[in-house]
């Protein structure tokens, strides 16, 4: 193999790599969206669920219930 031959093959495997990071990089920008849309979720149904347990709490402290 002669020195250009190697050159060539070298500047397809480099093409083909800066492709693959390019690639890998999109897929790992696109899952990130994805983890912080599901961090945001989870955010909200933490606090949905404080706020109803919160509501079932005080009305328990209130009234014992009727078997008492």
């Amino acid at each position: 193999m002669n020195l250009e031959e190697r050159v060539n093959d070298l500047e397809s495997r480099l093409a083909f790599q800066d492709d693959t990071i390019q690639s890998l990089n999109d897929v790992l920008v696109a899952q990130q969206r994805v983890v912080e849309r599901l961090q945001l979720q989870m955010s909200a149904l933490l606090r949905r669920q404080e706020e109803m347990a919160g509501q079932f709490e005080s009305s328990e402290e209130e009234a014992p219930p009727p078997h008492y």
